[in-house]
């Protein structure tokens, strides 16, 4: 299926893997509407996209989402790229830090689901994301919650079908503005980590992973998948 003349919506679309995303569906003659939380960076994307339309609300609040989609109307595909990260396992964390990641990654792309899939024409496709890499002992809620969205891809697959394709994109670690509050050293020692780990001895570039959510988009018998996006660090780790 061609993007062409397709709406496609990306929500977390102004920095990191949304705008890489958004760059890829743009180059593709999809007319693109981004959702994100930054209303000085959409301004400053929506420049470099003609025709585009940005919305500046929190996706992770149901209710200014559903609002906003009241706004934007019917759209072909929907992209989000909303997610946490945590490091640590159970122990070294405690129930409330643990809830949130599990939270913030399974519970908001099952509430943006439940906002935006009324929107979806026929043939259209939800892409959501789920993280890759990490061990329940050292990003306890982050697996929990990556593990669960993939579940929640399967069971909305079927639900949906054949209306709608509903699949996930699961990176591994990748330097991007979602480490912004880390110290940069702290995120210098985890990409080396990861260049040394990783057998393609290096980290994924944004427009690599964005092609997996174009590739979620484009095939028309992909459903209920999570598209890994690890550089093979499954296989090792």
């Amino acid at each position: 299926m061609s993007l062409e003349n397709k709406t496609v919506l990306v929500i977390g679309g102004s920095s990191g893997i949304g705008r890489g995303v958004a760059d890829l569906t743009a180059a593709a003659g999809a007319r693109l509407i981004l959702v994100g939380r930054d209303a000085e960076k959409l301004v400053r994307v929506q420049k470099e996209f003609a025709d585009s339309r940005t919305f500046a609300v929190d996706a992770t609040d149901e209710k200014a989402l559903a609002r906003v989609m009241q706004s934007i109307g019917p759209v072909d595909h929907v992209v989000s790229t909303v997610g946490g990260a945590m490091g640590g396992g159970f122990m070294a964390n405690s129930v409330e830090a643990v809830s949130a990641a599990v939270d913030g990654k399974y519970l908001v792309a099952l509430r943006i689901a439940k906002v935006v899939v009324p929107y979806i024409r026929e043939a259209g496709s939800l892409t959501i994301t789920a993280g890759a890499g990490g061990r329940p002992h050292n990003a306890s809620g982050a697996v929990i919650g990556n593990c669960a969205t993939r579940l929640l891809v399967q069971g909305l697959a079927v639900e949906l079908a054949p209306s709608i394709r509903v699949n996930a994109v699961s990176p591994t670690w990748m330097d991007t503005p979602l480490w912004r509050d880390v110290p940069r050293e702290q995120v210098d020692e985890t990409k080396s980590y990861f260049d040394r780990t990783i057998p393609l001895k290096r980290t994924a570039t944004v427009g690599e992973v964005a092609s997996a959510y174009i590739y979620a988009m484009t095939n028309t018998f992909v459903t209920g998948q999570a598209l890994v996006v690890d550089g093979g660090l499954g296989l090792v780790q």
